[in-house]
């Protein structure tokens, strides 16, 4: 090869050199410009703590008045008065309805006077109990019975003498003989009299009774669900005239599920929503558990007494309930609002180091404004509170 040649070679082989550096320079700058574009997200975080927190069984179930009674009519008549509306209050004693009186006035009034004559007969006033010897009729015996004992006496000691004759004697002992027993069948009839006061007594009771049950009244405070009769209505004993409930308390009937059973008990604290108040809490406690699961469910009722002063929550309400368990377990907790929730799955993201790494986790008890993890984070680990809309898995973090 000679000079020209080697020199031709010598320049091709410094300008590829010279494209093959300038190819790495560019390479070099495009990396390291698109390291330094990566984002950096500004997060705040929180460590995951555990401790000691109160178990829940989640139940469903419906409101149900504390007492609900059929009120009945206890006489037969008609209807003069029925004051009351549906959803009106009532205290317990208030009249409902008010049936003619006229026929159990005058059989009150009959009873009373046959027990006023049996009274006056025995002596007997205020309805006191009998002195048989306070008896008009008894004391007249007596005092005939004693006379003739007297007389008897007076002639036996006069026989002893010889101044009466034996036969005297006879007439006189039979005399009083027969005012003894006179008495006697005088202070019988009295007792018998007696019973037949009592007797009476108990009619003018049961008169009294039917009187006042003309008055239907409420058995206790409540609301009136249901009037069933009107003004001028004809009733007979046992007629439905009103439907009375009491809603305050009331209760709510749950359905527990079977493998909860061991935890259920009087007493336990009961926490409750319903659709109707959106967000607001009520609370109760356990007031029945029901000695037999449900068959057909495999379930559990229980029941559970609720305030209801201000008469808020209506019977019949479907309530979703907490019922606390005795007893606190450890959880670990983090704030709620670390965890994005997307179609039914939690996630949360973890710091580590300079980035965050993406966690699917299964969250339990909701404490405040913290939320159980039950898989997926352990205690001691800090988690992103702060922008986490803009973390994914290994994005950089300060």
């Amino acid at each position: 090869m000679n000079r020209g040649t080697l020199s031709s070679f010598a320049v091709a082989l410094l300008g590829a050199a010279a494209l093959a550096s300038g190819g790495c320079s560019a390479g070099d700058a495009k990396a390291k410009e698109q390291t330094v574009s990566a984002p950096v997200v500004a997060i705040s975080a929180v460590v995951a703590t555990e401790r000691p927190i109160a178990r829940f069984i989640r139940a469903t179930g419906s409101l149900m008045a504390e007492e609900q009674a059929e009120v009945a009519a206890e006489t037969a008549g008609r209807v003069v008065a029925a004051n009351i509306e549906r959803g009106a209050p009532v205290t317990r004693g208030a009249e409902l309805i008010r049936i003619s009186a006229t026929e159990t006035d005058a059989q009150l009034k009959e009873a009373e006077a046959n027990a006023a004559q049996l009274e006056a007969r025995l002596g007997i006033t205020g309805g006191a109990a009998l002195d048989v010897n306070a008896v008009p009729e008894v004391q007249n015996a007596k005092a005939g019975a004693d006379l003739a004992q007297a007389e008897f006496a007076r002639i036996k000691s006069l026989l002893d003498q010889r101044v009466v004759s034996q036969s005297e004697y006879d007439q006189r002992r039979t005399q009083a003989e027969a005012a003894r027993q006179q008495y006697e069948a005088a202070k019988n009839s009295a007792a018998q009299q007696y019973q037949m006061l009592q007797a009476a007594r108990a009619r003018v009771s049961l008169a009294h009774k039917a009187f006042s049950d003309t008055s239907v009244r409420a058995p206790f405070s409540g609301v009136v669900a249901q009037r069933l009769v009107t003004t001028g209505d004809y009733v007979t004993k046992g007629m439905k005239v009103a439907t009375i409930v009491r809603v305050d308390p009331l209760r709510v009937q749950l359905t527990v599920p079977e493998q909860a059973v061991s935890s259920m008990a009087p007493g336990q604290p009961v926490t409750f929503e319903v659709d109707a108040y959106p967000g607001r809490q009520f609370e109760g406690k356990v007031k029945y558990v029901s000695p037999a699961l449900q068959a057909d469910q495999r379930a559990l009722t229980v029941e559970a007494t609720v305030p209801n002063a201000e008469g808020a929550l209506k019977p019949g309400l479907f309530a979703t309930a907490r019922i606390e368990q005795p007893g606190r377990t450890p959880g670990v907790l983090i704030p709620a609002s670390s965890v994005q929730t997307l179609s039914g799955t939690s996630r949360v993201y973890v710091v580590a180091g300079d980035h965050v790494d993406e966690r699917i986790v299964t969250t339990g008890e909701a404490v405040g404004d913290l939320v159980e993890i039950t898989k997926g984070v352990k205690a001691g680990e800090r988690v992103a509170t702060k922008n986490i809309a803009q973390l994914a898995d290994g994005i950089k973090v300060s």
